[in-house]
């Protein structure tokens, strides 16, 4: 069935007092930020994990940016469970900030200032979803994981907050041996069928989807990207291609190291709005940096490539609902754009089916879904490199024995301490989740070795 992203926004009036607005703050626009975040990741804890509002304050929005954590605290949020519509109010004068959950999509925010609508039914679709009753790995039955003792107390330390990194909070860790779960474990509120959000991890899977894309469109990583925004004669940007973008070599500026994109993921604004609008500081593919636009970006050029519709049904049609993936939602801008450099939000099983189809070279239930050498291409180094830790290849990040582990090990990693952990040396993916606050750092190659060691 074809899906459409055009979204209506929709929100229910919320009355807003002078009492109720954080009295201290100077900056009305990080109000409006903290309140997108509030409002997202409540929307999204509530309706897609089926967490409660106290669950959700304690541990996903505790330790986030400083500049938005003591704003996000005290602002007041209502929810109805109803339409599935999360306000949050932030200035006397402006409308409440809103997130809005539909199916498929999960939740999205209105942009800042949106006047207040009338917000229609949600549709009916159970939230969190219930366990799918096909066997593993397309569903979850069948799971029976028989960890040795070493391997389960190895498990059981990664949630102790400091073996692993200091006050490190882990929420759930799933390992994979020849694609059976070995061992599983998870913290208080959450569990198999509670997803989270993934940060960074979306990264590898736009690189998945693009290459996934790429069977039945002509695609071509090394051709230059098509952003139609670039395309006015004399645009030095429209030599960007599709490779320097997933390699994190665009040159683009940014205004921010790691290339923060608060507008985008909290503010309202759409992909095709901000993140095109960036000017070149330095040649295409002389420079890494890594930058969230960049990703975006590589999103954006499937898009005008695919088509509304295709790219519509992309991630569901091509990835989610044939690798098994049904408690993984992919969010968009307002205007239809996939926020693949964060957004998503999906399970440590999910993730854990998603690392073998890496493992497998992007083949799945004996049929190829990924072109032959996607995945080598994904994990090859090429042009700049980070300066430090472990290297870069297209969307993916590279570990060998610099990190303690075996040569053409790789993960996806993502923000909060999300990690997607291949090691094909040994047929292992083991997934840890997590929401790490501040500078607390979980040290996924380290707790990555030993599982090695601890698993025969």
């Amino acid at each position: 069935m074809k899906r459409t992203l055009s979204l209506a926004l929709v929100a229910l009036a919320t009355p807003v007092s002078a009492q109720q607005i954080h009295p201290t703050s100077p900056q009305p626009y990080n109000q409006a930020i903290a309140a997108g975040y509030k409002a997202l990741t409540l929307c999204e804890g509530v309706f897609d994990a089926g967490r409660s509002e106290a669950q959700i304050a304690s541990v996903e929005l505790r330790g986030i940016y400083p500049e938005f954590e003591a704003i996000v605290a005290a602002l007041p949020a209502t929810i109805d469970r109803q339409t599935r519509v999360v306000t949050v109010p932030f200035d006397a004068k402006l409308a409440p900030r809103r997130a809005m959950w539909r199916p498929v999509y999960g939740c999205y925010l209105s942009p800042i200032g949106t006047p207040v609508a009338r917000a229609n039914a949600a549709a009916a679709t159970p939230t969190p979803l219930p366990a799918d009753p096909r066997p593993w790995p397309m569903g979850d039955a069948n799971i029976a994981p028989h960890p040795s003792a070493a391997l389960a107390g190895l498990v059981a330390r990664a949630f102790d907050r400091a073996s692993f990194g200091a006050d490190s909070v882990t929420t759930g860790v799933v390992i994979l041996k020849g694609g059976r779960i070995v061992a599983e474990q998870y913290a208080p509120g959450f569990g198999p069928m509670v997803p989270n959000r993934t940060w960074s991890v979306a990264k590898s899977i736009a690189g998945t989807l693009v290459g996934l894309a790429s069977t039945g469109a002509a695609i071509d990583p090394h051709k230059p990207a098509t952003i139609p925004e670039w395309r006015r004669p004399g645009d030095p940007r429209a030599t960007i291609t599709l490779d320097n973008l997933m390699r994190m070599a665009s040159g683009l500026h940014s205004d921010s190291a790691g290339n923060r994109t608060d507008a985008i993921y909290f503010g309202g604004t759409s992909v095709t709005e901000q993140a095109t609008g960036w000017p070149l500081e330095a040649a295409p593919g002389t420079r890494f940096r890594y930058a969230n636009n960049d990703i975006m970006l590589a999103a954006r050029s499937l898009r005008a490539t695919l088509g509304e519709a295709r790219y519509a049904d992309l991630p569901e049609g091509k990835l989610l609902r044939p690798l098994g993936m049904g408690h993984t939602t992919i969010g968009t801008d307002w205007q239809g754009n996939y926020i693949l450099s964060s957004q998503v939000w999906t399970t440590a099983r999910d993730l854990a089916r998603l690392g073998q189809f890496w493992l497998q070279d992007g083949v799945w239930q004996g049929r190829r879904l990924l072109p032959a050498g996607w995945m080598r291409y994904l994990t090859t180094p090429a042009g700049p490199q980070p300066v430090d830790g472990p290297g870069y290849g297209a969307t993916m990040w590279l570990f060998g024995p610099k990190q303690g582990l075996p040569a053409g090990s790789y993960a996806a990693q993502g923000n909060r301490g999300q990690s997607v952990m291949v090691i094909p040396q040994h047929g292992l993916v083991i997934v840890r989740r997590g929401e790490d606050p501040g500078a607390a750092r979980f040290d996924i190659a380290r707790f990555s070795a030993d599982v090695i060691a601890a698993t025969p």
